[in-house]
């Protein structure tokens, strides 16, 4: 396989994940490491993703070839391994599937006992893979904890030298998250030099996340913002943050303008672009009350995201009430999400106490998202931690003006509209009373007619596709494969 390589300027990128939409998503990451390698196709780069295998409809339904079959031990236990290859590339780039009975053969991505040796051995098979083959990147792109591990190896195993020449991208999409695991399973590791061994702890644990840092080329982080929010809330990571800021970079992440496309979305009932966003967001919501029982003719206000505390869905509940009780306030709102247990119980409580005006889907469904940033007038974020955050860029490209607490992400891609050129409504502090407040200016805006067909014609035009961030990841990968 390796002399499939393109040759000449062009690079050979390998991007390694544990989610990758469409084949398994739980959060942003899978959106993103199914869209930006695309984009970084179609800029000239040859673009692989690898990720685990999962028993997922994805791949029950495309085709699939096996390109390796070995074996390699994971301490004492002994592993099988697979590496398939779709087809026919119709994600617009190279796929690859890592399967080990076991280990990497299950319905989901997480949720299991075992994840730190799941995860690991998805690193170790696939660094086994690419050797015994010969394969050597360019770039080898490591997204969040799940292949932190994969710089320590390539450059601290005799097992893998000849990677050690390769530079490597750390993304960190969420520093809450850091894989922790107790120095017994360091055991399960290639043999590497022990005099490394602090490249891999931090606070006396293996925390993959660290190594990630410590030892990748570059790290970038999802937005700007959040590369400096990182050095001052990083879930104990702050220190090394600082440590190593210098060859941190921020970019922002994008959407991929192809799925997110309300003129084409094969999701919604109803079509629009800017030239009807009006009319085609109220045939929209039309649609959506009548399957759910609310009101269209009032403002339709959404939520949709994990139940989480780092998502400000703890303060849900609170919202609800409040706005739902206020004078002269009158609205829908709609909630789709999952997540902590006693969030789940309580909106799904206020769904029935206030049923006709609130309707909640307790879990996800992809289709009933799109649906809901179509019809919806108001999205809601009232994040204590978002990295970069994608449901804002997704409303509005479908022209839903977004309410959000100016964080990370969040404060480097919505503007107020009280701002020179504003679009979006923001807010400062973690708390419903905050909250609340800018669903109050929310409301006044909507009952600003030409103000809010302005506003959401402007949001209309904004371009949040990954071109642009695909060309700052282009120049990153040239300027470290050159050093």
């Amino acid at each position: 396989m390796a002399d499939e390589r393109k040759t000449g300027t062009t690079k050979h990128i390998i991007h390694l994940s544990a989610e990758c939409y469409p084949v398994a998503k739980v959060g942003g990451l899978g959106d993103v490491v199914g869209a930006l390698p695309k984009y970084l196709q179609q800029a000239g780069l040859q673009t692989w993703v690898v990720m685990p295998w999962y028993n997922k409809p994805f791949v029950r339904m495309h085709e699939f070839e096996v390109v390796y079959t070995g074996s390699f031990h994971q301490g004492s236990r002994p592993l099988e391994i697979q590496v398939f290859r779709e087809k026919h590339d119709v994600l617009g780039f190279e796929l690859y599937l890592v399967k080990i009975p076991g280990l990497l053969d299950r319905d989901e991505p997480y949720g299991y006992m075992d994840e730190s040796e799941q995860f690991m051995a998805f690193q170790h098979g696939f660094l086994h893979w690419v050797t015994q083959m010969g394969i050597t990147p360019d770039v080898v792109h490591c997204h969040d904890h799940h292949t932190g591990l994969v710089p320590f190896l390539m450059y601290h195993t005799d097992r893998f030298v000849q990677l050690r020449q390769v530079p490597t991208v750390g993304t960190v999409h969420n520093g809450q998250y850091q894989g922790w695991m107790d120095w017994n399973n360091a055991i399960l590791l290639p043999p590497f030099d022990t005099w490394k061994w602090g490249l891999l702890d931090w606070d006396k644990v293996i925390n993959p996340l660290a190594a990630l840092i410590k030892c990748c080329t570059v790290f970038t982080t999802v937005s700007k913002g959040y590369l400096g929010e990182l050095m001052e809330q990083a879930n104990g990571l702050e220190r090394l943050f600082a440590m190593e800021r210098a060859k941190g970079i921020g970019i922002v992440n994008g959407i991929d303008t192809a799925v997110w496309d309300p003129s084409s979305d094969p999701m919604l009932n109803q079509h629009y672009r800017i030239s009807n966003v009006q009319s085609g967001k109220r045939k929209n919501k039309a649609l959506l009350c009548e399957a759910y029982g609310l009101d269209p003719s009032k403002p339709l206000l959404a939520y949709i995201g994990r139940f989480a505390g780092e998502k400000g869905a703890d303060l849900l509940p609170e919202i609800i009430e409040n706005i739902s009780t206020s004078n002269g306030v009158d609205l829908n709102i709609m909630i789709l999400g999952s997540g902590d247990p006693q969030v789940q119980s309580a909106v799904a409580y206020l769904a029935e106490k206030y049923r006709g005006r609130i309707f909640a889907y307790i879990g996800y469904q992809e289709e009933l998202s799109h649906r809901i940033y179509a019809a919806a007038d108001f999205l809601i974020m009232p994040s204590r931690v978002e990295p970069c955050g994608l449901n804002q860029l997704y409303s509005m490209r479908y022209g839903t003006v977004p309410i959000v607490r100016s964080t990370g992400g969040l404060k480097d891609t919505v503007r107020d509209i009280d701002e020179d050129d504003g679009y979006g409504i923001t807010f400062q502090q973690a708390d419903a009373a905050d909250a609340v407040l800018a669903i109050h200016r929310a409301l006044e805006l909507y009952n600003d007619g030409q103000r809010m067909q302005r506003i959401r014609n402007q949001l209309m035009k904004l371009d949040f596709s990954w071109t642009k961030s695909a060309t700052e990841y282009v120049t990153m990968y040239h300027n470290i494969a050159k050093k």
